[in-house]
């Protein structure tokens, strides 16, 4: 059972944002630090990528571990209440992933997940820069 009033609860998940979030201006900040230039929520792209590098043909999604369901992650947990709705939601929100994923990559682009978890630890979200532009050097 729902500890808070369904009012209470619309009204909380309201102020959930869905760009400018913390862990996608962790990354931005990174990436711009270190001198990559990009563009955000592009509209003429399938699904208004968060970041879009035009110059390296890169973008980069920065997922929530809940809403995206990681996989494995401690954060992708399923709420007690309301089990179906919650499954539903989720199960829409991979398959909706899944088909802007794809048709980013049919148009050409090269496309990369971080994760909020990723974003927790600075050097290893480092590391995960590194490894999308093929780099060797050091952040």
């Amino acid at each position: 059972m729902d500890s808070l009033s369904s009012e209470k609860r619309s009204f909380n998940m309201s102020r959930i944002r869905s760009r400018d979030t913390k862990p996608e201006i962790i990354v931005r900040s990174l990436l711009h630090f270190k001198g990559y230039r990009f563009r955000l929520h592009r509209k003429d792209l399938p699904g208004n990528p968060d970041i879009v590098l035009p110059r390296y043909n890169k973008i980069i999604l920065v997922h929530g571990c809940f809403w995206h369901r990681h996989s494995g992650c401690r954060f992708a947990y399923v709420p007690k209440s309301r089990v179906d709705f919650w499954q539903k939601k989720f199960k829409n929100n991979v398959r909706r992933d899944e088909e802007v994923k794809r048709a980013l990559i049919e148009l050409g682009w090269e496309v990369h997940v971080i994760w909020e978890c990723e974003t927790k630890s600075e050097s290893n979200l480092k590391k995960r820069i590194i490894n999308i532009f093929d780099s060797i050097e050091t952040l």
